[in-house]
């Protein structure tokens, strides 16, 4: 009995290892320049116990991809669903959270990028943001100040797009911007601190935009 959990407690470990290992080699590379010896050599393991595994690089793949995929969309859903919070509430803790997350995962937009351009309708099954939105305490929370006047913009994705947009493209843009400007990684993410405060008033701005 105590040989079977022994090894039970093996395999598992080995098999998050390897999804470790996938999700550092996938996150940096995307799918189409990932191999499975790349892999394997970051979980340290030979081919042969990750092909034991997992069968093939696309079952490896679309367990990590559906991973990141619902974390991304999970932090924004808890927000966006939150009863006990105003619009301005919402739109502070996705720009805070987001900023976070990436910050502590670089490599996710450029991946979720990459993927978008290489599969579009598969990330979109993987991702239903419009049906988040559309099923969302934030959704009617939106409807509710369009029709008091309180929001000109009707259409709550373009809210979203300009939120996710001034969050997200800073760390897509994140090479460039420390050319252009000479800063160091420490001075990057202090300027992403800085922004947890300034997004929300920009999002203000522009919701009462005539």
């Amino acid at each position: 009995m105590a040989m079977k959990k022994e090894i039970k407690t093996l395999d598992t470990s080995t098999e998050e290892k390897i999804k470790e290992a996938a999700r550092t080699v996938f996150h940096k590379k995307g799918f189409a320049a990932t191999r499975t010896r790349d892999i394997a050599e970051e979980a340290g393991i030979n081919l042969a116990l990750l092909n034991y595994y997992f069968r093939s690089k696309e079952k490896l793949f679309n367990i990590i991809i559906l991973e990141t995929v619902t974390g991304f969309v999970q932090n924004m859903s808890m927000v966006l669903n939150d009863g006990r919070t105003t619009i301005e509430k919402k739109v502070e803790q996705i720009a805070s959270n987001y900023i976070d997350f990436i910050t502590k995962e670089p490599n996710i937009p450029i991946f979720m990028l990459s993927e978008m351009r290489n599969n579009a309708s598969g990330l979109a099954e993987k991702l239903p943001i419009k049906q988040i939105v559309l099923n969302s305490i934030f959704f009617k929370q939106h409807q509710e100040a369009v029709a008091k006047g309180k929001i000109t913009e009707p259409d709550p994705l373009h809210f979203l797009m300009n939120l996710l947009g001034l969050t997200v493209f800073p760390f897509l843009a994140k090479p460039l911007l420390q050319t252009v400007n000479g800063m160091n990684d420490a001075e990057f993410s202090k300027m992403m601190q800085e922004r947890k405060k300034l997004i929300p008033v920009w999002i203000k701005a522009m919701m009462k935009a005539k």
